[in-house]
């Protein structure tokens, strides 16, 4: 599940934000806007798929988006959410063509500071010193 939701986010940084991104597997200590969209797939196993964007990193997607050199911390909430269903929307399509379809769920806005949640796989992408980290967690394992 995880290569197809780096593949979305790859594909998100190339396509939308027009810049190359770089892969790693360990997430930094950096305060982030952290979002989650549960999803469950067909055979009924239910997972929480995070994402955590340093405040640079959303504030490069609310530039894109809303041509906001300096956006205030309620509108990068906003880019937060829209940013985690761009990707896990993507992710979803990603997922059907590989023949491993899911449902997604509406996005949830957790919180502003560290990512300390518990996952069972993590990737985190970093644009410059820009870091999106992305993790998922089965909820009924």
């Amino acid at each position: 599940m995880l290569e197809s939701v780096k593949k979305a986010v790859e594909n998100f940084c190339t396509h939308q934000i027009g810049a190359s991104c770089e892969l790693k597997d360990a997430p930094t200590n950096k305060r982030a806007f952290i979002a989650y969209i549960d999803i469950q797939a067909l055979d009924g196993s239910s997972y929480r798929i995070y994402i955590a964007a340093d405040n640079n990193f959303m504030q490069r997607v609310a530039k894109l988006f809303l041509e906001e050199d300096k956006s205030d911390e309620e509108t990068l909430k906003d880019m937060t959410l829209e940013t985690a269903n761009l990707i896990i929307g993507s992710a979803k399509v990603i997922a059907e063509e590989l023949g491993a379809p899911y449902t997604i769920a509406t996005p949830h806005f957790e919180k502003i500071g560290i990512f300390d949640f518990d996952y069972d796989e993590c990737a985190v992408i970093h644009i410059d010193n820009d870091e999106l980290i992305i993790a998922i967690k089965e909820l009924n394992a």
